[in-house]
């Protein structure tokens, strides 16, 4: 395990897997994709965390969190924030979404959101993009404000149906496989496109690969949170 967090035991509730001190001065909180689980995308956070320019103080006070799917994979292993298969149940998102809300909300009690970036690959990506920016249809009762975060980052991310952002000043980071089978780069492209018409400062990075997170992208994921953090007066 990543020096970083060598003074703490993980703690999982069957929730989430938490490492780092409860209450902290910055907070990455980590969305996993279809099938996977809460661990999936712990060994990214634990690269990502230590090297992204915060001192040896600093590092102490960072809380790493992975929050797990609620609901369970049709091959009854891992999870999956609404189903997919054997089509999309867009029907079960406006409570997949609300649900998440509520969950990012309960953790701004420890660590405030404009000091937490959100993190979320293929299907978290697709529900960290659509939480941070409000979802919901336009002009629809239930859509909310999006959440005042320190900044977004979608891996192999998609677009919801019916998707109307609500993004001004959101500093966002996308990151895309050009070979990407299961969700294709253009998918990414649309977010961007509706991203910064939102208002959201966005950056989009393709890259030669399929669906992944590609290993050579670490070292821009680690600036970009580091100015995030920096931008939020906690770098």
């Amino acid at each position: 395990m990543s020096t970083l967090f060598s003074d703490h035991t993980p703690r999982d509730d069957g929730t989430a897997i938490e490492l780092g001190p409860e209450r902290a001065s910055r907070r990455l909180v980590l969305l996993h994709g279809w099938g996977a689980d809460a661990d999936d995308l712990l060994d990214l956070g634990l690269e990502l965390l230590p090297r992204s320019g915060l001192s040896t103080a600093e590092q102490q006070g960072v809380s790493l969190v992975a929050l797990r799917a609620p609901g369970i994979h049709p091959a009854g292993m891992g999870r999956q924030w609404y189903g997919l298969a054997p089509a999309p149940d867009w029907q079960a998102l406006p409570d997949a979404r609300e649900a998440l809300r509520q969950r990012l909300e309960a953790l701004a009690q420890t660590v405030p959101l404009q000091q937490t970036v959100l993190l979320g690959f293929s299907q978290g990506g697709a529900m960290a993009v659509d939480v941070a920016t409000g979802g919901g249809e336009a002009g629809a009762e239930a859509a909310a404000a999006g959440l005042p975060l320190a900044a977004l980052i979608s891996c192999s991310g998609y677009p919801h149906p019916d998707w109307s952002p609500r993004a001004e000043g959101l500093k966002v980071l996308l990151t895309h496989g050009l070979q990407d089978s299961v969700v294709p780069a253009e998918a990414s492209e649309a977010l961007e496109q509706e991203l910064q018409a939102a208002g959201a400062n966005v950056k989009r990075q393709l890259f030669t690969g399929g669906h992944g997170i590609d290993p050579d992208l670490l070292p821009l994921m680690r600036e970009f949170l580091g100015r995030a953090w920096e931008a939020a007066g906690v770098g």
